[in-house]
C-alpha cells in the first residue's frame, strides 16, 4: 500500500479541515511546497493535494502554490478540487501532475470523465466523497442520491486510475477511518480504491492494510501533521 500524505490548500495555505468545514480550517504550514518537498524526503512515493477553495469555486484557486508544489518535488502528485473541463484537465497534465481527480463532474458528467480517461491513461482518478453512503458533491456541500458503490460501479470500463473514497464524516476527525465501508467498495469493483479520511494512527493504517480488500493505498493528512501518526514508521507499515 502507498501512503498518500495530503496537502490541503487554502489561501495558498496548507491547512486540514474538520469533517469538510471551511470555517473549521487550521493552518499547519503557509509554505506549501516546503511541506511537499519534506514529504518527499521522507520517503513518500506521491503526494495528495486537494484545492480547497477550488472545490467550491468550480475552478482552480491555489494553482500558484500547486505550480511551487510540482516544482519543488520529483515524486508524483496528485490533485483534487475545482477540475470541472477538459482545459483544466490537460493544463494541469501539461504542468507535470501525476494525476488529476475528478470528484464533482464524475457524478455530474461522467461522460467528461471517460473522456478524459481515454485521452490521459492512468493519470485520471475519480474522488467519491461520501455521507452516510451517499455522494456530496461541489466541496461537500451539496448531498446527492447517489450510492457510492453504484457510482464506482458505472465507471469499471472507463479506464480511472483510482477510486479515492473518503468518508466525510471520518474526515480531520482524527477519529480512525470507515475501514469497513472502503473494504466492501474495494472488494466491488476492480478499481484500485484509496482511503481517505479519518486516519489517524499506525492502527489504522494496520486495519486497512489487513482489512480482506487489496487497497491501493491511505491518505493521512491531520494524523501526519500533528504527529499521531510518525510518518517513517507508517511507511514500513504499509510496505510491510
Amino acid at each position: 500500500m502507498i501512503l498518500y500524505p495530503a496537502i490541503d490548500l487554502k489561501d495558498g495555505q496548507c491547512v486540514r479541515l474538520l469533517r469538510g468545514e471551511m470555517e473549521e480550517a487550521t493552518v499547519f504550514n503557509d509554505d506549501p511546497a516546503a511541506q511537499a518537498r519534506a514529504f518527499q524526503d521522507a520517503g513518500c512515493e506521491w503526494i495528495h493535494l486537494v484545492d480547497l477553495n477550488g472545490a467550491f469555486a468550480g475552478e482552480p484557486v491555489n494553482g500558484a502554490a500547486v505550480e511551487a508544489i510540482l516544482g519543488a518535488i520529483d515524486v508524483p502528485a496528485q490533485l483534487g478540487g475545482g477540475i470541472r473541463d477538459m482545459a483544466t484537465i490537460e493544463r494541469w497534465i501539461d504542468k507535470g501532475l501525476s494525476r488529476v481527480i475528478l470528484g464533482t463532474v464524475a457524478v455530474e458528467n461522467p461522460d467528461l470523465v471517460r473522456e478524459a480517461a481515454r485521452a490521459f491513461p492512468g493519470k485520471v482518478a475519480v474522488g467519491i466523497d461520501a455521507r452516510d453512503g451517499r455522494v456530496a458533491t461541489k466541496g461537500w456541500a451539496e448531498e446527492t442520491d447517489v450510492m457510492v458503490t453504484d457510482l464506482a460501479k458505472s465507471f469499471e470500463d472507463a479506464g480511472v486510475a483510482a477510486i479515492i473514497y473518503t468518508d466525510i464524516n471520518r474526515d480531520g476527525a482524527m477519529q480512525g477511518p470507515n475501514t469497513e465501508a472502503t473494504a466492501d467498495l474495494a472488494r466491488a469493483v476492480s478499481i484500485p480504491v484509496i482511503a481517505s479520511g479519518g486516519v489517524s494512527s499506525l492502527d489504522d493504517l494496520r486495519a486497512l492494510k489487513s482489512c480482506g480488500a487489496p487497497l491501493n493505498g491511505a491518505i493521512s493528512g491531520r494524523a501526519l501533521y500533528d504527529g499521531a501518526i510518525d510518518l517513517k514508521e507508517a511507511l514500513v507499515v504499509l510496505k510491510g
